[in-house]
């Protein structure tokens, strides 16, 4: 269990940085949507024997939501916009993944140090699921494009839902639904609004929106 564990880990990182690096969105999304069908596996893998059907029930929402509602939601939204690619980023790729690069070291010193009540499934899953949800909130604040944004939220609640394996003990497996739940609503609530931004302003910068405030030329 602990080595399918750890490999589950690795693609999460590794698919971290593809995502730092990638410019075109329709990768980005399968990228994503891999990254929720391999986590729908994680709780059966670390506390499927205490608690099975638990663990089932979480991996299986979580893997149906992350890994095909999702996606589907963000392609129709592509196709919407007819957007294709990342185009002049706050933060270029090079960059991002010199950036990536810095902050997996950092996750690896930080959850080193971070006291738990009890030993994780893995040593890889405090510093996986910290470098997801950096990776999130620099996807949702370095590019421009709304989807990309979208992305970053699913990938940042992809290292909490890492995260929360650790501490599953303590906390409620129905907790874990609620939150994908909230998950579910928020992606939907984007994808109509990226929709809409579209069709009003023909394109879905989101920087650009800055010039909506009264009295802008």
């Amino acid at each position: 269990m602990g080595n399918a564990i750890d490999i589950l880990l690795v693609l999460l990182v590794l698919t971290d940085l593809v995502l730092l690096g990638s410019s075109r969105l329709r990768n980005a999304i399968r990228i994503v949507a891999l990254q929720g069908l391999a986590l729908g596996l994680l709780p059966l893998l670390a506390h499927g024997r205490g608690r099975l059907w638990p663990a089932i029930l979480l991996g299986a929402g979580s893997a149906v939501l992350k890994g095909f509602v999702f996606p589907a939601l963000l392609r129709r939204a592509l196709r919407e916009t007819r957007a294709s690619r990342e185009i002049e980023p706050f933060v270029g790729y090079i960059a991002s993944l010199l950036l990536g690069v810095g902050a997996l070291a950092l996750s690896f010193g930080f959850g080193a140090r971070l006291p738990l009540p009890w030993a994780a499934p893995s040593p890889w899953m405090v510093p996986a699921g910290l470098f997801s949800v950096w990776t999130g909130l620099f996807l949702i604040v370095a590019r421009r494009k709304a989807i990309t944004q979208v992305l970053g939220y699913v990938v940042m609640e992809n290292g909490i839902f890492a995260l929360g394996m650790v501490l599953v003990e303590a906390m409620p497996l129905l907790v874990e639904l609620g939150v994908l739940l909230d998950i579910f609503v928020a992606v939907f609530v984007m994808g109509i609004i990226v929709f809409h931004i579209n069709r009003e302003f023909d394109h879905i910068d989101s920087d650009q929106l800055e010039a909506l405030r009264e009295g802008a030329p």
